[in-house]
């Protein structure tokens, strides 16, 4: 049942994260910020809150929340690995096909990313 419930929050409290994170990087790029750069910015902004988030209900248990600095220091890590590759895939799509098909990719990267960072998450940072 954890992994049911856990899933569940981590489904919603994505989406949630997904819609930021996109905002921004479609309006940090319709602005003329290149798509490396733009998505970096709004993956911080969208991990700020999903940290909290998935700290405080996603995978809090019994006791409480999961949150701590040893466990932000490891989302971090976590974080910088999941940025780096969903940069360079964006950055590759905007190269290649266009920023519009970068917007539209976007999300595509994000929630493959999202299914390996769930376990990721739950095993490794909030353990």
């Amino acid at each position: 049942m954890p992994l049911l419930r856990q899933g569940s929050h981590y489904l919603a409290f994505g989406v949630l994260q997904l819609l930021l994170d996109w905002l921004l990087f479609v309006a940090l790029t319709a602005l003329g910020m290149p798509a490396a750069p733009a998505n970096l910015a709004s993956r911080t902004a969208s991990a700020v809150v999903g940290f909290w988030l998935n700290g405080r209900y996603t995978f809090a248990d019994g006791q409480g929340s999961r949150l701590g600095w040893r466990r932000f220091v490891r989302f971090w890590a976590l974080w910088l690995v999941m940025t780096a590759i969903s940069s360079l895939l964006l950055a590759w799509v905007e190269a290649q096909l266009g920023l519009q098909w970068a917007w539209l990719a976007k999300p595509v990267v994000e929630a493959g990313l999202a299914v390996v960072n769930f376990f990721l998450l739950r095993h490794v940072v909030y353990r």
